[in-house]
């Protein structure tokens, strides 16, 4: 006879399911001093990736085996390092040009969201999940990036000390890259700066990496989903960035916001920070009660995304020239 098993529901940890499309495709991360140049700036940029955007569509339903896939689209603002405008003025410009270039933008996100959204600290609570990735003979001489608010992808060049008398000088070493192939390709990343006030700013790569994990539906507040789309508000658009939610769903009938992959299309200046991104995405554990529902609904659809997070992520770069 088996015994029954008395269990407290609060010692189970509980993640919240989000819907799920098989493709997140961004058509646009621009600042405040893209938007200065006007309507022809956007027009020449939705231009300019409407055929990698088609690209991307068609290789999605390659991997979906010919049927339709689930994509939906989104478009980031900056109002993190500048506020310029007003939602009522900009946002119509955004989706006006957009569909005269013949592209539909399901979502938009204000970056500022990416560092909090709904009063939830998105982006110290990604801080708190960074496990650095200590390079092979070191020995924990670095401070950790908790304490420094930098991280990187291997070793550090050494610190150049005064010898004791009688001991040899050690020469220059150079950094190396912890997973390098024959030759190094090393990244040290700002994540954060405070001011002399103890006030954090989160760097451009932090926050794109906290915008990639949403995007991939792998953010979670103690199991809660976060960055929730609310609709587009009725009667125009606000007239400050604070009245604007941190993801707005522009369309009615869109797929959902997050997805299994992402497709990035972006000005090639992106590049480095995308590289940042990357580096961060490695050292980062990712919720995983969060992962373990994406691996299951994407095997059940057949569409098996890979291990690494950071290779569920995809880039179009095109010259701004």
């Amino acid at each position: 006879m088996t015994e029954p098993v008395f269990r407290e529901t609060t010692a189970e940890p509980r993640t919240e399911a989000v819907p799920l499309a098989q493709l997140s495709l961004e058509l646009g991360h621009l600042y405040m001093e893209d938007f200065e140049e006007g309507p022809a700036r956007l027009r020449a940029h939705f231009t300019r990736i409407k055929p990698w955007v088609d690209a991307a569509r068609a290789d999605a339903t390659a991997r979906a085996g010919g049927r339709r896939p689930r994509i939906s689209t989104c478009f980031l603002i900056d109002d993190y390092f500048s506020r310029f405008s007003t939602p009522a003025e900009l946002v119509p410009q955004i989706l006006e040009e957009a569909e005269r270039a013949g592209l539909v933008i399901d979502y938009l996100a204000r970056e500022s969201g990416c560092a909090v959204a709904d009063k939830i600290p998105l982006a110290e609570s990604v801080a708190g999940r960074l496990v650095e990735s200590p390079p092979p003979g070191s020995y924990g001489a670095r401070p950790p990036a908790t304490s420094t608010g930098w991280l990187a992808n291997g070793e550090r060049t050494p610190a150049m000390r005064t010898p004791a008398a009688m001991n040899r000088a050690t020469g220059w070493q150079p950094p190396r890259e912890t997973a390098a192939r024959r030759h190094s390709v090393f990244m040290d990343v700002e994540l954060w700066d405070d001011d002399a006030e103890g006030r954090r700013t989160w760097s451009c790569p932090f926050l794109a990496a906290v915008w990639q994990l949403a995007r991939l539906g792998l953010l979670r507040n103690e199991g809660d989903a976060v960055l929730r789309s609310r609709p587009a508000p009725m009667g125009g658009f606000p007239h400050t960035w604070d009245e604007l939610a941190p993801l707005v769903q522009l369309n009615a009938q869109a797929a959902a916001f997050s997805a299994y992959r992402t497709v990035s299309v972006l000005p090639s200046r992106f590049l480095p920070v995308e590289h940042a991104v990357r580096v961060i995405l490695d050292q980062t554990d990712v919720d995983a009660g969060a992962l373990r529902q994406v691996a299951e609904r994407s095997a059940r659809e057949g569409a098996l995304v890979p291990d690494s997070v950071a290779d569920r992520i995809a880039y179009v770069f095109y010259p701004e020239a």
